[in-house]
């Protein structure tokens, strides 16, 4: 009787212990899963979250609906679907806080015209640059200021954390900067006298230009900082991948395309048109 309770018990162990490696090789399997289901390593896998500004038109902005649409929203959505991801969800941010949401995980990438600085890059890694344009002064009709040199001593707005506070700081040092949150905050202070000019990016200023009446004091070429997608430092795969699908976007035409939809009648990079574009540009006309 003790033998085959003895035999019972082991039989029982042995079962028990069966099921324990079982369930120890399933929790492997489970723990390796994601790695495989989520090669990009995104916050949640399928779905990548976006770090965005709301009113930096015509690159990335909200419109009457609420939605994120304009160049880089488009361009990123055309990209994100190359690399199997359809579920882009944006999120407006102020953007001196947007590269650090981005290094410490709260979004998986960083998508507003992003110019690739190197100490931005102390924060985040960049992917290949996918554009380039001007920075521009934008001062009411009658403020006296009509040139760069006019803005020496006056009160200029700039957003913190841009290429234009940069600029300001290194190249107009005559000039009292005066930081905002986002464009919308430094153009109302326009409007109210608060500052003589908002120093902003070109195609952004045009906008509000033409909604309130403004000019443009100074264009000034900016083409050593082009913009990129802003991806965590250690997020290798996500930065290849974008960087794909990026080429592809370019040689096959849909750069061009959402770059006329975007920027009508404005100059064109020709270093991200397909490349038979770019040897046609090149070569002299006969």
């Amino acid at each position: 009787m003790m033998r085959r309770t003895s035999s019972r018990l082991g039989a029982a162990a042995a079962a028990l212990f069966a099921l324990l490696l079982a369930l120890t090789g399933c929790a492997g399997s489970t723990a390796s899963e994601p790695a495989e289901d989520n090669p990009y390593g995104l916050i949640e896998p399928g779905t990548i979250r976006v770090a965005s500004l709301g009113d930096a038109k015509p690159y990335t902005f909200t419109d009457a609906d609420g939605e994120f649409t304009g160049f880089d929203v488009e361009l990123f959505e055309d990209v994100a679907g190359r690399i199997g991801i359809d579920d882009v969800v944006f999120t407006g941010q102020d953007f001196a806080g947007l590269l650090a949401a981005v290094a410490n995980g709260q979004f998986d990438v960083g998508v507003a015209a992003i110019g690739i600085t190197d100490e931005r890059k102390q924060t985040v890694d960049f992917t290949d640059g996918y554009l380039a344009g001007y920075l521009s002064a934008v001062t009411p009709k009658d403020s006296g200021i009509t040139s760069e040199e006019d803005l020496a001593g006056r009160r200029m707005g700039v957003v913190q954390g841009t290429l234009q506070e940069a600029y300001a700081v290194k190249n107009l040092t005559d000039t009292e900067l005066v930081r905002f949150p986002d464009n919308n905050a430094a153009i109302s202070a326009v409007n109210s006298g608060a500052v003589d000019a908002h120093f902003l990016d070109y195609e952004a200023a045009k906008a509000y230009i033409d909604q309130y009446d403004l000019v443009s004091a100074a264009d000034i070429p900016s083409f050593d900082a082009p913009a990129g997608f802003a991806v965590a430092p250690e997020n290798t795969a996500l930065r290849d991948a974008l960087n794909e699908g990026l080429a592809e976007a370019m040689e096959d035409g849909t750069w061009k395309r959402l770059y006329e939809k975007w920027f009508p009648g404005s100059p064109m990079p020709q270093q991200y048109l397909p490349e038979t574009e770019q040897t046609a540009a090149a070569e002299p006309t006969p």
